[in-house]
């Protein structure tokens, strides 16, 4: 498992200085979420409780917490409030599938995450989504 489009995008926006300190801290988040996760999917084939099973919801809460910092509250629970709906949903998909042990559905639902972490990275400081002064 990777969250490629999550990494791919935090460390893009790292070059904005003002973006810097919270990008730095969701790339930093989804390496610690991809850790896990490739754990998690270990155990789901192999049918085991692996540690990793266990840490992800933690490691992708954080992840989101990190995302959440990132956006900026107005824009969080103003114009990004379907973009953290999407993330919401996804992160309890992931949940139900580990919980679950549906290898299947654990790899549709964490894809579908990481999309929503890095759509909510590109939205959340666009020109388009953020208004005017």
């Amino acid at each position: 498992m990777t969250i490629s489009a999550t990494s791919a995008v935090a460390a893009a926006t790292a070059r904005t200085p003002t973006l810097r300190a919270p990008a730095e801290r969701v790339r930093d988040r989804a390496r610690r979420a991809d850790a896990a996760a490739a754990e998690c999917w270990a155990a789901l084939c192999a049918g085991c409780d692996a540690p990793g099973r266990r840490a992800l919801p933690n490691r992708l809460r954080e992840l989101s917490e990190a995302t959440s910092d990132y956006a900026g509250t107005r824009w969080w629970f103003g114009r990004g409030s379907q973009h953290r709906e999407r993330l919401s949903s996804a992160l309890a998909r992931i949940e139900e599938a580990v919980a679950e042990r549906d290898g299947a559905d654990f790899a549709e639902a964490f894809v579908g995450y990481d999309q929503a972490v890095a759509t909510v990275l590109v939205n959340s400081h666009s020109r388009l989504e953020t208004p005017a002064p």
